[in-house]
């Protein structure tokens, strides 16, 4: 009987160490550099220099996205300790901020372009060729739409309509990325970030379907697991972006978890949404919040099936269920679902 006991002691620790150590990276999103007017999206210089040079201290692998991805649809392990680095927007202050002190960490990143901003000449981006010079410094760039438009269905579209306007949105972005930063750009793979960070089922099938694998705006690491047209990112703004807020996010795990429903993140009629995860093991202390931080309410179903619901009705134009619990060491689990508000 002894045996049989520690055996199984055995085994439960094992799979706790499989769920805490698998592998997986965390990206983390930018978008302005020291602008201190745009603060829901521009992170302090300060910040920014604690973040690389914890990355550097702590012996942490700065992956280009791309190499990530790659590494995804290969099915190989990615090492521990990985991250990625990915800036939205082409915003000027890429440029004249966070593009030297990359240089001098020798850190690849990622920049999604929204071509149409680059070809108006417009003094708050970045210009095609201040864009090759830094290409030979470790940056890789994206696809973020020619105009930076909506991806979801307007209200006087058909689906053809829509279909051919997101189809000119990418392949046109795409075009100018080939000519203006080689034909190499953006290929093997082929990604994509969503404008506004708003996708859904319909929006990241037809993405899929053009070649092009979705990264989001929503929350969490990222594994074998994840779905690769929604990869999460970490957005990184001046109020959430202290090197301790920093910190905890990059030592992130993704929530082990079988199934969720509904995918959808395009409220329809119930609101607020029920959403059901089924977690692939029992978790203890399981918290989830709305973007303000307000709690949610939690209803198990079994000891790995759980129903989650706000308590009153989300708020135009989204809002994110944001689920957490303790993983082994100071690592958390984190799982964000996206919701928009129509």
């Amino acid at each position: 009987m002894k045996i049989k006991r520690y055996i199984l002691i055995f085994l439960i620790f094992t799979v706790e160490i499989i769920f805490a150590d698998s592998s997986s990276a965390t990206v983390f999103m930018y978008h302005r550099f020291g602008e201190s007017k745009y603060p829901s999206t521009s992170i302090r210089t300060e910040q920014f220099e604690a973040h690389l040079a914890y990355l550097e201290k702590n012996g942490y692998n700065v992956w280009s996205l791309s190499k990530i991805v790659n590494y995804l649809l290969e099915g190989r392990d990615i090492p521990e300790k990985t991250v990625a680095l990915t800036i939205d927007d082409a915003y000027k202050s890429i440029y004249t901020d966070a593009f030297s002190r990359l240089k001098e960490k020798k850190f690849p990143f990622t920049i999604f372009v929204n071509t149409a901003s680059i070809d108006s000449k417009s003094k708050s981006y970045m210009s095609w060729d201040e864009m090759r010079e830094i290409k030979l410094f470790g940056a890789e760039f994206a696809n973020h739409s020619l105009s930076h438009d909506y991806m979801l269905p307007k209200d006087n579209e058909n689906k053809e309509q829509w279909q051919n306007r997101i189809r000119y949105e990418i392949e046109t972005a795409q075009k100018r990325l080939h000519e203006e930063l080689g034909a190499d750009t953006n290929e093997n793979p082929k990604i994509f970030s969503y404008p506004f960070g708003e996708y859904s089922e319909q929006t990241s099938d037809f993405i899929k379907n053009l070649g092009y694998i979705g990264v989001t705006q929503t929350s969490g690491s990222i594994d074998m697991q994840s779905d690769t047209k929604a990869l999460p990112r970490f957005p990184m703004a001046e109020a959430f972006a202290d090197i301790d807020s920093f910190v905890l996010k990059l030592k992130t795990l993704p929530l082990p978890i079988s199934s969720v429903s509904p995918k959808e993140p395009l409220i329809s009629s119930e609101n607020p949404p029920v959403l059901t995860l089924e977690l692939k093991n029992p978790i203890k202390n399981l918290q989830c919040y709305l973007s303000s931080g307000e709690p949610l309410s939690l209803e198990w179903i079994s000891k790995t099936e759980v129903n989650i619901i706000a308590k009153n009705r989300l708020k135009r134009p989204r809002d994110k269920y944001t689920c957490t619990a303790k993983a082994n060491g100071d690592r958390w689990y984190w799982y964000s679902h996206l919701w928009i508000v129509k």
